[in-house]
């Protein structure tokens, strides 16, 4: 008997390897795994409990590669989002500064809330500020996640290039290059979990180019190899980036990225807004993932990443919200139709279609953190991780011929169920976790706190 039955479905959007669409479908859990998966004609097996999903789409549950979670301490903060990335970043540092243990576990808890309600499973981090005597802040956000359970790869990020050498941070929150790296292993060596069906694991993420030593980066990929964990950072933004990387380093961001290291599948980058056609070829003959993450790249007037041509040259494109104070609005579904709007006007209108939206945030999300087939994917043996969409209600009537469509091009919707490892972590589109209102109070004060308002 299954653990969990999740049947009856309008269509089971499998994004298997032959992309089955199963109308009438229905999901089998068991042990925090998928058992089987079925159309309506299909035999479906006994379950301990049943879901009737009927007049709902179900989808992989969906994978956030790229996050600032402290970010929503600050967020929508007045007078930021009319700067772009290089000034946006000097504003915030000043306020930053303040988190601590408390405030990045309150953050984190509602951060991963906000995601799960948009049907994310998975999500990431970059947490790439610590101040001096924050505590562990790492340790935080995992604890959270575990609280709440999520599943999580957050990244041990570092900077360690302040103002006075050439940076952007002030001096009070980088740390110099042998401290980074050995704070990198501590933080392997206690949280990251090889297993199938990990819950946890971590990867190393020197924050980017215009905030880090070369050396860092290049002695961070030589951790990643002889650990065995994935690499992060910001590449490629915008403009400026480009201008700073032709002014420091004496070449473009992918070049830089070469000559460092870390052209190796084990690497997935943010942004990646400004690669050339060459460039664009070069990070997919390397295996390289990028996080798109097109309400950020839209807010700080980056640019359009051009994710058409990069998934046809092989690069493994994941979809990520961003930092709060950026994207504001950390929704894995926004993410998704968006980046299927940004695809059409770019690329044209039969470029960017639900389907390569609903592709790049659940397959090109586990290509990033390297996990294709464990998650991201409804298939036998995959982890339970599972959105229900309701696709019923005004904004659906009508959207009968193609649920798939109907689920990014209606809207705005957020997920009906969510379920991480078999559990349900969002059920009738309200958060299980009881402490949601205690920590959002929580939350609430903080914000106060480092925005400088009490």
């Amino acid at each position: 008997m299954a653990d969990l039955l999740i049947r009856n479905a309008r269509c089971v959007a499998t994004v298997d390897a032959q992309r089955r669409e199963l109308a009438g479908g229905w999901v089998a859990v068991t042990g925090g795994l998928i058992d089987a998966v079925g159309a309506a004609a299909d035999p479906a097996p006994e379950a301990a409990e049943v879901i009737d999903a009927a007049e709902c789409l179900v989808t992989p549950g969906l994978v956030n590669t790229h996050h600032h979670i402290y970010q929503n301490l600050t967020r929508a903060y007045p007078l930021m989002t009319d700067k772009p990335l290089f000034g946006w970043l000097q504003s915030l540092y000043p306020l930053w500064r303040a988190i601590d243990e408390e405030s990045v576990y309150a953050s984190a808890f509602v951060g991963l809330a906000e995601l799960a309600l948009s049907g994310c499973t998975t999500s990431t981090d970059h947490l790439y500020l610590h101040p001096r005597g924050a505590g562990d802040l790492l340790s935080a956000e995992i604890a959270a996640a575990r609280e709440l359970g999520m599943r999580f790869h957050p990244t041990r990020g570092s900077m360690s290039l302040s103002e006075k050498d050439g940076g952007l941070p002030p001096d009070d929150v980088v740390a110099d290059d042998d401290e980074i790296l050995a704070a990198s292993e501590l933080a392997v060596q206690r949280h990251h979990d090889r297993n199938h069906g990990a819950m946890v694991r971590i990867a190393l993420a020197p924050c980017s180019p215009f905030s880090v030593t070369e050396e860092l980066m290049v002695r961070s990929a030589e951790l990643a190899e002889r650990l065995d964990v994935r690499l992060h950072t910001h590449f490629a933004e915008n403009a400026e980036d480009d201008e700073f990387s032709l002014a420091r380093f004496g070449c473009r961001p992918m070049e830089y990225l070469e000559r460092t290291g870390w052209c190796t599948d084990r690497t997935w980058v943010a942004h990646c807004v400004m690669p050339n056609h060459d460039e664009v070829h070069r990070l997919g003959a390397a295996g390289i993932g990028v996080a798109h993450c097109p309400s950020s790249n839209l807010i700080l007037s980056s640019g359009i990443s051009p994710i058409v041509p990069m998934r046809a040259a092989g690069v493994k494109v994941g979809l990520g919200v961003d930092g709060s104070s950026s994207a504001d609005s950390a929704s894995m579904w926004l993410e998704a139709r968006s980046a299927m709007m940004l695809a059409k006007l770019r690329d044209g209108a039969h470029a960017g279609t639900a389907r390569m939206a609903l592709e790049i945030a659940t397959l090109g999300g586990a290509g990033c953190l390297g996990r294709e087939g464990e998650i991201g994917v409804i298939a036998p043996g995959a982890v339970a991780d599972l959105a229900v969409w309701k696709l019923d209600g005004p904004i659906f009537a009508g959207a009968i011929a193609d649920p798939v469509e109907a689920w990014l091009r209606c809207g705005p919707t957020a997920a009906w169920h969510t379920v991480v490892n078999g559990r349900f972590v969002v059920r009738d589109g309200q958060l299980v976790h009881p402490d949601l209102p205690h920590v959002l109070r929580s939350h609430a004060q903080h914000a106060r706190r480092i925005q400088q308002l009490d």
